[in-house]
């Protein structure tokens, strides 16, 4: 029988960081390298990426607060409440400082982490996320993830839901994230990310991300897909306007998930980067 998609070689782990035990799937050796997913996501998306960065790197994917198998407060879905658990995962793990790898959701709170506790940070690769979003694009946003708190009769069902919704993302990624984020509940399967947690998640997202980038003093990669819904030509060109010192990638063809889209470039987008 052929292995599942989200069968991996990588070690499991909780981790308790005296704040928030966040659950986590490491591999490799070398200098520290973090990987935050986007909201509604996990660890398990970020698969690709850790299997090109493992043989130099310590690659650790994370479920970040209220994903996953991570702890799920009732509250703390701030920039600032996600940007402390990466600080303290990093003190906890005692490797740093560490390559921030980020999409969307993980793109806002590492950048944030970074500009919060640049002693901890070497850089950053922020994927489709930055200031200036604008507020039909966050409203869409939180109507999609709102009604993502479904129940599904099995995997299958759950993985047509999701080739629905994210039409451009591949099989074998959508496969990934039907395996990897659901959970048995009463009625069925249910997504593992708390439905509360999200809504504040997504709320969250609204708030001013322009300081956090002004401030940030570590290297910054930006990452876009060009044919994203989520950051727009016009917010990518206002950042580049606040930070024009930061390198910009603009991926063909790609949309929103451009590392599950297009994971060759990113990871080649990534060594240009870290290789520089």
């Amino acid at each position: 029988m052929a292995d599942s998609p989200t069968r991996s070689r990588y070690e499991a782990r909780r981790i308790d960081t005296g704040r928030i035990t966040l659950n986590v799937r490491m591999g490799g050796s070398g200098p520290l390298m973090l990987f935050f997913h986007g909201i509604t996501a996990n660890s398990a998306v970020f698969g690709p990426l850790m299997d090109a960065f493992s043989d130099r790197f310590t690659t650790v994917a994370v479920d970040q607060r209220g994903h996953g198998h991570s702890d799920k407060p009732e509250t703390g879905y701030d920039a600032a409440d996600f940007a402390d658990d990466i600080a303290a995962l990093i003190r906890t793990l005692d490797m740093g400082p560490a390559i921030l790898v980020g999409h969307s959701l993980g793109s806002r709170n590492s950048v944030t982490a970074a500009a919060r506790h640049p002693e901890l940070v070497r850089s950053v690769v922020a994927i489709d996320f930055t200031p200036y979003i604008e507020d039909d694009v966050f409203a869409s946003l939180s109507a999609r993830v709102n009604a993502g708190d479904q129940a599904f009769a099995d995997t299958d069902a759950i993985v047509a839901y999701l080739a629905n919704r994210y039409p451009n993302i591949p099989a074998p990624a959508i496969r990934i994230r039907a395996e990897s984020g659901y959970g048995p509940a009463d009625d069925g399967l249910r997504p593992l990310a708390s439905a509360s947690a999200m809504a504040q998640t997504a709320e969250g997202l609204r708030a001013d991300l322009v300081p956090a980038f002004r401030d940030v003093t570590r290297p910054v990669l930006l990452m876009r897909g060009a044919n994203s819904k989520l950051v727009s030509a016009a917010a990518l060109e206002k950042t580049h306007a606040l930070r024009p010192d930061l390198p910009i990638v603009v991926v063909p063809g790609a949309d929103h998930y451009v590392n599950e889209t297009n994971p060759g470039v990113t990871i080649g987008a990534i060594r240009n980067f870290i290789d520089g």
